[in-house]
């Protein structure tokens, strides 16, 4: 049996910054990341836009206090205040953190870190390296990764938590270059594996993003929080979703329909193009309901708007946001420098996810906690962004959270002694799993399965939701769930069998779905991202609070849980 006196699952920002933090505290302890990609390959790489902090390099006006208030107005007041307090305080020293690690931020001519307007942001706060942050800070946490000592177990796929007697005590993973399974025993275990962006058909996520450790969580009868609130990115790349960055928009882009105006002057004339992301996404929806969409040859009642940067002139694209014109000139043949480039809004992020306290520990229970269990970033739900995220929040949230659960981890695990695991146990249910997989006589291709459940949750849980078209598509669900037990996979194999990986990612996505579902049928108002068009406002008295779905075979059960209200009251909320 491996041990190691903490495991991280996953290798993206908030695992990696996890780690460092703990290996940096206490050298003496084993730490270990285990990770489906190459840690570099983890989708944190992707972040493009940048990372929010009030250093006041460009608008001495700035607090981290108007960070917040704009941080708790963009969640739609259902973000816990006291987290999000922490993340805004916090914010120029991870970012400082980050330089001295060697991260290389974009420059103002006088050397200091530059920053930019972001979405639904009261001042230009966010740090960035032109439009690869995340790839600049991934890198470099990576290399730290090596110079401390921490173990990195790369193309491991975890299939199990192990979660006895109220304490999380390891793993159950195998490899997936030859499908050899192992337990893997810890003092603390930490989920840092992201979101889940693959539930859907359309999403700027990569392939790994399955919800695997959200579906683990929920598979050991722990809670999910917030799960219904799912973010749709503005400026998807049409047709392949890929993410056009808010970065765009921060350096001055105009969105324009099919009759040439700047439509967003209509739903939020104070920020136009800067409007939070859920109030974008719908106005471009209703903008291609309205038939003021856009076709491929430029005529009215089409599926896209066009996103335009042509005005900003060829230096600034190629200095500020040289990703984003080759993504649309790779992609789709259009130079961003002479034409507009068509978007429409894509799965970008989850708010919701597995429930933490602001140290990072997991909750079981609105009051319990779950022992040697933390979560850390997008897969956490410590409700720094409540109903809708902030553009340059998550990253922040990655590393402050990140930093902040391998300090408290790295204090929890002294003096504590390694849990019993009855590992010949757990080897066997692991073996027999992978087997009835590669034996299974099914009919249907796993390809078919799950772009028949992708298809499903666009179309019954998307943009603009109601009780009828949620309910009809948790009834397709139940019946693409039951297609899915008569899966079959043509590679019976274990050397490389990417389709047994993708037959127990299946299973994940699935799960997730169907909390989203419940938890969204459940939640009869509209807020941030959850829109309804049969409850079109905002009901505090009866939905101010967060959550909580318990998965079982049987369904899905919802519970609720206060939110944290410490300085900010809601109101009203307007752009």
């Amino acid at each position: 049996m491996i041990e190691h006196d903490v495991i991280i699952v996953g290798g993206g920002l908030a695992g990696t910054r996890a780690a460092v933090e703990i290996a940096k505290t206490d050298p003496r302890l084993s730490v270990a990341v285990i990770a489906k990609t190459h840690p570099i390959r983890s989708h944190s790489v992707a972040a493009q836009g940048g990372m929010a902090a009030t250093l006041k390099n460009v608008d001495e006006a700035d607090t981290w206090e108007a960070h917040a208030f704009d941080t708790v107005k963009g969640s739609d007041y259902l973000a816990d205040q006291d987290a999000v307090e922490i993340l805004t305080r916090e914010a120029p020293d991870v970012v400082i953190d980050l330089e001295h690690m060697g991260v290389l931020f974009s420059r103002l001519p006088d050397g200091r870190i530059a920053q930019r307007a972001f979405g639904g942001h009261s001042h230009k706060r966010t740090c960035y390296a032109a439009d690869k942050t995340g790839h600049a800070i991934l890198h470099e946490l990576v290399s730290n990764l090596r110079r401390y000592g921490v173990q990195i177990y790369d193309e491991w796929y975890v299939m199990r938590l192990i979660l006895e007697e109220g304490q999380a005590k390891g793993l159950v993973m195998f490899r997936i270059r030859d499908a050899q399974i192992e337990v893997v025993r810890a003092k603390a275990v930490m989920f840092a594996t992201g979101g889940y962006g693959r539930v859907y058909n359309t999403t700027s996520n990569d392939y790994a993003s399955t919800g695997d450790g959200l579906a683990m969580t929920a598979a050991a009868g722990l809670p999910l929080e917030d799960m219904e609130f799912v973010q749709f990115h503005p400026t998807g790349l049409y047709p392949v979703g890929v993410l056009i960055s808010e970065a765009v928009r921060g350096e001055g882009a105009y969105l324009m329909n099919s009759e040439g105006d700047r439509f967003m002057a209509t739903y939020a004339p104070s920020r136009m193009e800067l409007a939070p992301r859920d109030i974008t996404s719908r106005a471009i929806v209703k903008e291609i309901r309205a038939g003021r969409g856009i076709h491929p040859d430029g005529s009215a009642g089409g599926a896209f708007v066009h996103l335009d940067v042509r005005h900003l002139g060829q230096e600034q694209i190629m200095s500020r946001i040289p990703f984003c014109w080759e993504e649309a000139h790779r992609l789709v043949g259009i130079d961003a420098v002479h034409q507009p480039i068509p978007v429409r809004p894509t799965v970008h992020y989850s708010m919701g996810g597995i429930p933490t306290n602001i140290n990072g520990q997991v909750r079981s229970s609105p009051d319990g906690l779950v022992e040697g269990f933390f979560a850390a970033g997008e897969t956490a739900c410590v409700s720094v962004h409540g109903a809708n995220r902030l553009g340059s929040n998550s990253l922040l949230e990655c590393v402050v959270y990140g930093r902040r659960t391998g300090a408290t981890i790295a204090q929890y695990v002294q003096d504590r002694k390694f849990p019993h695991v009855d590992e010949p146990r757990y080897i066997t249910e692991a073996q027999q799993k992978v087997q009835a997989l590669l034996d299974k006589p099914g009919q249907y291709r796993i390809d078919q399965i799950r772009q028949a459940f992708q298809d499903c949750m666009t179309e019954y849980c998307g943009v603009f939701r109601s009780e009828s078209l949620m309910q009809e598509g948790l009834e397709k669900l139940k019946a693409i769930r039951q297609q899915a037990e008569s899966i079959y996979l043509d590679d019976k194999g274990i050397l490389w069998n990417t389709e047994l990986t993708e037959a127990l990612e299946l299973q994940s996505l699935l799960l997730v779905g169907e909390v989203i579902l419940a938890s969204a049928l459940n939640r009869r108002e509209s807020r941030g991202a959850h829109s309804r068009e049969d409850y079109v406002d905002r009901d505090d008295p009866n939905f101010l609070k967060h959550t909580l779905a318990y998965y079982s075979p049987a369904g899905v059960e919802i519970r609720y849980m206060p939110v944290t209200m410490t300085r900010f009251e809601p109101q009203e909320r307007k752009y």
